[in-house]
């Protein structure tokens, strides 16, 4: 396993101009050109799925991750109330990791075959992404867990960032990957967060197990690998977003974009907004600001990008409120958003597993979380090991 170093730093600029600042010109002219060359290796990879994850850190005790999921196509995306106390399996042939769950959890699904997305009881939240780069371990006689199950792994048996980071930096599976339902491969990397703030980002590369852990993590998209967006980002730290921010809908871009936005807007109640917000209150405030993070690094819904096939647009957007446990699910698809307080859900051992169908055009409007009804659970994309 390798693990990251502390993200590059942008030096901050003199305020004097640039004609009198021939140091700072040069640092921009060479994290430009560093910039520009990671950014054309990213470009490289060609087949980059468009999503973003972002957390925001706010004043007393909020913390609020937002998401979006971008794709070629509809996902047949549902939300999935899972309790604690599941029999698990990992899909993964006869030497696979086998667990009880021991927190619930709410989901979306991809396909009805996998957790892409969702927060426990406990208020963590992970979030998977396309990731181009991929390459997963080869099965070496440890258990073999399918990538379908990644992130209900993390939500079935974790607290905290921390607790995973540590279980999961010892190896104790690899994942193997496999084709989704629709033919593409399922090349993705995990990312999570805590009610605390804490963030971990997981990435497998060259066959070896890339952990960022730290607060400082707030932001991930896709391409390039996590290390190489964050040189990028130091580049765009330097130039300022006020001054600039680069515009495409490229995972670059997202994530230079979703990097200062979501440190941009206010950590605090804002009286100026306070009362326009349902309530009046400054967790509501902050919810929907992270919202309009998510929007405004979206995808136009029915955007195609020339020589880009695989730049898709934004299918949906979620914004997990892990302080007060309270999920929102923003579809581009639907007039309206929702939202399910998992308070509002039995998630104790023995209860049901419930659904809420998302699919076929549903619309649902505010608290959504008895609208769900009880369903026999998916079954996870099972994988083959060669």
């Amino acid at each position: 396993m390798t693990r990251s170093r502390a993200p590059l730093a942008g030096v901050p600029l003199a305020r004097a101009p640039l004609a009198r600042a021939p140091r700072a010109l040069k640092s921009i002219r060479a994290a430009a050109l560093a910039a520009a060359a990671l950014y054309v290796a990213g470009l490289g990879a060609g087949v980059a799925q468009a999503c973003t994850r972002a957390v925001y850190l706010g004043s007393d005790g909020v913390v609020i991750t937002g998401r979006s999921m971008d794709w070629a196509e509809d996902m047949r995306t549902n939300l999935w109330a899972f309790p604690a106390g599941m029999a698990r399996s990992g899909a993964a042939g006869a030497n696979t990791p086998k667990w009880v769950s021991k927190y619930g959890s709410l989901i979306a699904s991809g396909y009805d075959v996998g957790t892409a997305d969702g927060m426990n009881e406990k208020g963590l939240v992970a979030n998977l992404l396309y990731l181009a780069e991929s390459e997963y371990a080869r099965p070496d006689g440890r258990p073999a867990l399918s990538i379908s199950l990644w992130a209900q792994y993390v939500l079935d048996n974790f607290a905290t960032v921390s607790e995973a980071v540590t279980a999961l930096s010892a190896q104790p599976f690899v994942v193997v990957t496999a084709n989704l339902p629709n033919g593409a491969g399922a090349q993705l990397h995990l990312a999570i967060s805590d009610p605390s703030g804490d963030s971990a980002v997981f990435e497998y590369l060259g066959g070896k197990l890339v952990v960022h852990h730290g607060r400082q993590y707030q932001v991930m998209t896709n391409s390039p690998s996590f290390d190489q967006q964050l040189a990028l980002n130091s580049y765009w730290e330097q130039i300022g977003g006020t001054v600039f921010l680069p515009g495409t809908n490229r995972a670059a871009d997202r994530f230079a974009r979703a990097s200062f936005f979501i440190k941009a807007i206010p950590t605090k109640a804002s009286p100026a907004i306070l009362t326009a917000v349902p309530d009046g209150t400054y967790a509501n405030q902050a919810v929907a600001s992270v919202a309009s993070v998510m929007r405004s690094v979206s995808v136009p819904l029915g955007l195609t990008t020339p020589g880009e096939p695989n730049i898709a647009s934004t299918l949906w957007r979620t914004v997990s409120d892990q302080k007060d446990r309270v999920y929102f699910y923003d579809s581009a698809t639907s007039p309206n958003s929702f939202w399910v307080p998992l308070d509002s859900l039995d998630l104790k051992a023995g209860a049901p597993v419930k659904k809420l169908t998302l699919t076929g055009g549903k619309v649902y409007s505010g608290n959504a979380a008895g609208r769900f009804e009880p369903a026999a659970p998916f079954t996870f994309l099972p994988v083959e090991v060669k």
